[in-house]
């Protein structure tokens, strides 16, 4: 029975840490759309 439940408790984990570092990347993208966006912002700005 610990068996199934430690080869659960690792899938389980693996699959959070997909997840997760999907999540990363995604955060990640959006940071830097958010920076090309205000950079495009204040050159158009100052000319």
């Amino acid at each position: 029975m610990s068996n199934k439940n430690n080869a659960r408790r690792a899938a389980y984990q693996a699959r959070q840490e997909k997840e997760g570092k999907k999540v990363v990347k995604w955060i990640f993208a959006v940071l830097v759309l958010l920076a090309v966006i205000y950079l495009v912002y204040t050159v158009v700005l100052m000319s």
